[in-house]
């Protein structure tokens, strides 16, 4: 193998080390690599507004991931979002006043859903619904409510 042959190889393997890299970072900022394969269980939560909320969101406690977004459907009767959250069994002692917010984290603005345990003694069993909810703040909303106050001040 001559010295160019050697190079175009190192430079060829560099090339698809570089893609592979660029693949992977791709599905976890897609989140796409956490394909979750246990059988956990289901609780919902209705909101207002989701924002981007969207499917396979993480569902965190106290900065720790125990759980996803399964689906989002509207509730046509109350015309609100109601969103499945599949929670890991290991986290199965979940108070059953445990609050949920929506939130965003991140530089490209990944929204999350954040549970915030009560003080029930009774736990969350599948199937049970989570009652206090706190909608995602929209930043054209509180833009254009500060905007229209301002000019209603102004006059």
């Amino acid at each position: 193998m001559t010295g160019r042959a050697k190079i175009e190889l190192a430079v060829g393997f560099f090339v698809v080390i570089g893609i592979a890299a660029l693949v992977v970072l791709a599905l976890k900022v897609s989140n796409l690599s956490s394909f979750s394969g246990s059988n956990g269980y289901n609780v919902f939560a209705t909101f207002e507004n989701i924002g981007g909320l969207k499917a396979r969101a993480p569902v965190m406690m106290a900065g720790v991931k125990i759980g996803e977004v399964k689906a989002i459907r509207l509730d046509t009767k109350m015309f609100e979002a109601e969103v499945i959250l599949s929670i890991e069994p290991e986290y199965n002692q979940l108070p059953l006043d445990t609050g949920a917010s929506i939130f965003t984290s991140g530089l490209l603005g990944e929204q999350y859903i954040a549970l915030e345990p009560g003080g029930e003694t009774k736990v969350l069993k599948d199937g049970d619904k989570i009652s206090l909810s706190q909608s995602a703040v929209v930043l054209e909303q509180v833009l254009s409510k500060f905007l229209f106050s301002k000019a209603a001040g102004d006059e």
